[in-house]
Parts: C-alpha cells; structure tokens; sequence
C-alpha cells in the first residue's frame, strides 16, 4: 500500500524524492550484506550530510535544513524503510546535537554546529551506564572541575556510534545534589583517555555499532560545558522527548518495509488455486498490518505538529514511540508468518525486520517507561 501523507509544503515533497533517490542508490544495495557482516557504513553518513538530510530540524544559519519536525521525521521514516541502522543512526546523530543547539552559547555554536550538521562530524549520545539506563538520575559517571579544565570519570553503556562516532555528548555527575548534580560536555573523540570496548553482539540492527564509552582522566576545557552546571539532566530528558519521535520514525519505516515485503508475497505465491492474498485470513491480517502502520504514523505526525507549535508534547512523544514500536514488532513478526517458512530464513529481510524491531521497544526509553510517563500524565 503506498505512502500518503498530508505535508505542509511542496519542498517537502522534493526532501522525500530525494531521501528514497539515496537510499536507492546508496542503502538499499547494501544494507543486507553490511547487516549480515556487521559493517558500520560510516560514509553512508556523509553523503546524507552533504544532502542536506542529517540535519533537517536545525536552523539553516548553522548549516541545518530549516524544516519543522512534521517534515524531518517523514524523511527519517523514509530512510528506516531502507535500513533501520542508518535511520537510528540519524537520530542518534541528530539528539546528539540538540543540546548543542538547544542550551549551548552563541559561540559554541558558531564553533562547531556548522561540521556537526554537515555529516563531516557524527555524534553519540552518552547518558545511559551499566547500573542507570531507565534511571538517568543514577548515573555515577563524574566531571571534577580542576581550573579552566573538567576531569571525567566514567563509563557509558548502549552508546550508538561508541568508537565510530567524531564527538560524544556526555552526561556526568558535578556534584552529589541528585538529579540536579549532572552536566552536560561536548568531548571530542580524539580526547586522551576516551576509550571503546568490544562492539556489543546484537540480535538485530548488526550495521549501527555500540559500545561501552569509558572516560579514563578525560580532560576537556570549561568551555566544552554545555549549559549550566547542574542542568545537564534537564537537557538530556529534554532532547529524549524528540528523540523518541525520531525512533518512532524510524520503527514505521521499519513496519512499512515489512507490510511492503509481506504484501508483494502475497501477490506471487499462490495456494489452493490463487494468490494467498486473495484468501481472507491472510488478507485481514495484511489489513491489520497496514492499520498499525498508518497509526504509528498518525501518532508521531500529532506529536510532531505539537512541537513546531511549540507546545508541550512530552506525552504524545511517548505515546508516539510506545504505539510505534510496539506496532513494528508486531508487523514484522506477522510478515514472517505471511512469507511462512521463508520468512523464517534470511532469504528474505522480514526476520532481519522482525529482530530490529525488538530494541526499538527498548531503546530511548523502555515502552514500560512510555506508559509510565502517559499514566503519570493522566494522574495529573
């Protein structure tokens, strides 16, 4: 069922022209073997910064698209239908920024949004550790001011780009005051004492590395501080909430890639005499499949027309990630049972899809953390 979607300026249309152009060109020819292989395609990076999609949400001062998140996540979405990794690293790459943009000072920005935005730098964002994920208020990581300078020690788990990446935005502890005792750094990957474990060994999303981040005696200037001392909490919940937006993007990309590999199948293979898709159990459950898709669409759409109004949208961020998700694993587990026993084998993608779209109910917050956040909601 092909893609429709109401956007709100014909520019937008020409974005995503150009984002399926690409991704027919240079993601589609190898996201199967660079899955299969566990091969990050860091260039892969740079020529959608040089096309201008790696920075769509920013100001074109900086060297952003300028567009309103209604039209930045269609284009995430477009590029997660062709390979998940990359559509997960973009918004990585693009939270990674956020606080840059959002709370650091004029001449910060000047200094180095314009390479991050380009794709000439990739980002990664440091908030998780080993014992604080959906905790983030529990980190231990620490940042001691010792004259013009902040020593950090530490180490940062699940990192997206750990040992690829060219900056990492890290979150670390100032101070023993709680959740108001963290701050937020820019460090640069060629700071001494920033080191990389293995890669983890993951069931799914094999092209995207991640790693273990440690700080060992990293030493960065003051004015690599981002924001106040104390804020960098408030920064990183902040930047989640448009963070879980671009991961539901990604996951209806996901689920639409899968509903467009279940639905051609369905046409092709025939049983009892025609096409299996011309026999209602199957196409009622292809119908419920596109449901989910059309609807994890919807809700990330509102929530996107929330934050370019400027208005709270906290809430529908989680609900937009928690339907998204939860959608994605559920239509990539029925396109396998659609394609049968080929869809158990890696002949084609579907059990890639139905592996990738597991840690999207995990990552940027766990879907058990979304309903925590909307039921808290609701209280109030």
């Amino acid at each position: 069922m092909p893609v429709v979607r109401l956007l709100p300026h014909p520019e937008a249309e020409d974005l995503i022209g150009l984002t399926r152009e690409i991704a027919a060109k240079e993601l589609l020819p190898r996201v199967n073997e660079a899955e299969r292989k566990s091969q990050f395609p860091r260039d892969v990076f740079t020529v959608l910064g040089r096309a201008g999609l790696l920075s769509l949400p920013y100001p074109e001062e900086y060297g952003g698209g300028g567009q309103p998140f209604e039209v930045y996540l269609p284009v995430l979405e477009e590029i997660g239908t062709a390979w998940a990794s990359v559509g997960v690293g973009v918004s990585v790459h693009s939270l990674s920024c956020f606080p840059m943009f959002t709370y650091g000072t004029g001449e910060q920005r000047e200094r180095w949004l314009p390479d991050m935005l380009s794709g000439e730098l990739l980002g990664a964002y440091c908030l998780s550790e080993p014992h604080a994920g959906s905790d983030p208020a529990a980190i231990r990581t620490k940042a001691v001011r010792d004259g013009d300078t902040y020593v950090l020690n530490g180490a940062k788990a699940w990192t997206t780009h750990g040992g690829q990446a060219d900056f990492y935005t890290v979150m670390a502890r100032t101070s023993d005051d709680g959740s108001r005792g963290i701050s937020c750094f820019h460090v640069p990957a060629d700071t001494p004492g920033l080191a990389f474990d293995v890669p983890e060994d993951k069931m799914g999303l094999t092209g995207s590395t991640t790693s273990t981040v440690r700080l060992e005696d990293v030493r960065v200037p003051a004015d690599h501080r981002i924001g106040a001392e104390g804020q960098g909490l408030a920064i990183a919940l902040a930047g989640l909430d448009a963070g879980r937006l671009g991961i539901a993007a990604v996951a209806t990309g996901l689920a639409q890639a899968a509903l467009d590999t279940a639905v051609a199948y369905a046409k092709e293979r025939e049983a009892f005499g025609k096409a299996i898709i011309d026999h209602q159990g199957l196409a009622f459950l292809l119908a419920d499949m596109a449901a989910a898709v059309g609807s994890a669409r919807a809700t990330y759409t509102e929530a996107a027309r929330l934050k370019d109004a400027g208005r709270p949208y906290g809430p529908q961020a989680s609900i937009a990630k928690l339907v998204a998700t939860d959608n994605a694993m559920r239509v990539t587990t029925d396109a396998v049972q659609v394609l049968g026993g080929a869809g158990y084998t890696r002949d084609f993608p579907v059990e890639r899809f139905m592996r990738e779209a597991k840690v999207m109910q995990i990552f940027e917050g766990t879907n058990q953390i979304q309903r925590l956040v909307i039921s808290r909601t609701l209280a109030r």
